[in-house]
């Protein structure tokens, strides 16, 4: 039975956030690519402006304060703009967070993203909408926020966290003001709900912050690898090159969930990684080496870290050596000073014979 036209508007209308979402992943996709561009930080930029301007133009319509004529179309158009720009706000925020952090280590904080926007669909009553839209905006900015204040200050830690934070309580602070003069009553009957739910993700981002569960915004690894050896060869680009030996491996190893054989007669073995930080950024990344212990427990070697700085496109290089190896299930993680996983690899290591074959790189 064929679907009428009006049928798919009324699909449509009812599931604007989710079709703003996949039209807003599927155009950040293709634009965003790097987060310190100019091009990446307008587009965030327009999709906060829009959700601001159509979050006050709803209501103004929704109040018959602007010209008659323009209510109607605040009423009608401003919901589309509104949720379109969470939706694509939201997205972005989904694919350089997803970029930053190792999937695993972040999986809470992007499934709180993407829970709000799945949510949005069961909520109906227009005062549960207004609390909701308003927590969302919220969630919106502040991850936008925590985003874009080191790569305009070139810091990153727990000082710019907690300021991104106080910025974000203020501006939401200033839209609920401003929506008590458009719409009073409406407010007034749910102040209490709003403070406790801006609240609630106030203290949610806080604690999934200081436990290290938010991705390490806005740095990315861009390569990273167990091998050989890695040593620096001497150039006078100031860039610094790498020779790289790395055990070959069967194609299959580069699929998600395989773990390749590393073997060596050697009493080390290296950790190359490649993090990508905005050009302004300079910070400090540890390698964090880690074996699997008879019972199965992750058993930490010393750290080692190294100060990186945005000055490559394809990712700041450095490695780490470990020596004292045995066999069995080693990995590195690449983090920050404060823990927050950028990403892992894992090897098993066999330290009985030498590899069959060679890979050298100069890179």
């Amino acid at each position: 039975m064929a679907i009428s036209v009006e049928a798919v508007k009324r699909i449509v209308r009812k599931h604007w956030l989710t079709t703003g979402f996949v039209l807003g992943f599927i155009t950040d996709l293709i634009l965003l690519n790097k987060i310190d561009d100019l091009v990446d930080n307008l587009i965030l930029l327009f999709y906060v402006l829009l959700a601001t301007t159509s979050f006050f133009l709803l209501y103004v319509g929704v109040s018959e304060r602007g010209p008659g004529f323009l209510n109607r179309w605040f009423t009608r158009l401003a919901p589309v703009a509104m949720q379109y720009s969470f939706g694509g706000l939201l997205s972005g925020m989904l694919i350089f967070y997803g970029r930053s952090g190792d999937w695993i280590a972040s999986a809470p904080f992007l499934i709180l993203i993407f829970s709000v926007i799945i949510g949005n669909e069961l909520v109906s009553k227009r005062s549960d909408r207004l609390v909701y839209h308003l927590s969302l905006y919220f969630i919106g900015l502040f991850s936008y926020v925590v985003l874009v204040f080191p790569v305009l200050t070139g810091r990153m830690g727990d000082f710019i966290f907690i300021v991104s934070g106080v910025v974000s309580l203020a501006v939401v602070t200033i839209m609920a003001q401003i929506l008590y003069r458009i719409v009073p009553h409406f407010m007034a009957l749910n102040t209490q709900r709003i403070i406790f739910s801006i609240g609630m993700i106030y203290v949610t981002f806080n604690v999934l912050y200081f436990t290290s569960i938010i991705p390490p915004i806005p740095l990315s690894l861009t390569e990273l690898s167990i091998v050989q050896s890695v040593q620096v060869l001497p150039n006078d680009s100031g860039l610094k090159t790498y020779r790289i030996e790395s055990e070959t491996q069967e194609w299959y190893y580069t699929l998600p969930f395989m773990t390749p054989t590393l073997h060596t007669t050697s009493n080390s073995i290296a950790c190359f990684a490649r993090v990508y930080a905005p050009t302004k950024l300079t910070t400090e990344i540890v390698h964090r080496w880690e074996y699997k212990d008879a019972d199965g427990v992750w058993q930490s070697r010393n750290p080692i870290s190294y100060v990186i700085s945005g000055t490559n496109e394809r990712g700041y290089g450095g490695y780490t050596e470990i020596s004292a190896i045995f066999s069995g299930v080693w990995r590195c993680g690449v983090e920050t000073k404060r823990g927050q996983v950028l990403g892992r690899t894992t090897v098993i290591v066999d330290t009985t014979r030498s590899p069959d074959s060679l890979n050298i790189q100069i890179r």
